[in-house]
């Protein structure tokens, strides 16, 4: 059985820094992986896509050159470092991974087979 596990968020300043990790467990290959986020009222939205060996990384533009998405170098474990956070990065983060999912398409959701739970940020002025 696939597992996605986030973990990592939490409440942070303004300003600040946060790193949030995502494990998949039970799927025999490396996979695509990519974070999304989903505000209150708001539709989830692409973040960060990083291909299955990390060679390829794609991000959304709302935080380019604030993020950093990487992995280990193997198995399916990949994390997402964030600085000067804002408010408006203020949202459940979520995981996901695919077979067959496109890292430059990261920001499509009908692509990613397996999700996590999510993982809340709360960015405080």
């Amino acid at each position: 059985q696939v597992q996605v596990v986030e973990s990592g968020g939490g409440s942070v300043q303004g300003g600040g820094s946060m790193t949030l990790s995502c494990t998949v467990t039970g799927y025999p290959v490396t996979l695509t992986m990519a974070w999304f986020r989903q505000a209150p009222g708001k539709e989830r939205e692409g973040v960060a896509g990083i291909s299955e060996y990390g060679s390829a990384k794609y991000y959304a533009h709302f935080v380019e050159g604030r993020a950093t998405i990487s992995r280990a170098a193997s198995g399916n474990t990949m994390n997402l470092r964030m600085n000067s956070l804002k408010r408006d990065d203020t949202a459940i983060y979520y995981c996901a991974a695919g077979d067959d999912a496109r890292a430059s398409r990261y920001y499509d959701p009908t692509q990613w087979e397996f999700w996590g739970q999510g993982t809340q940020v709360t960015v405080s002025s």
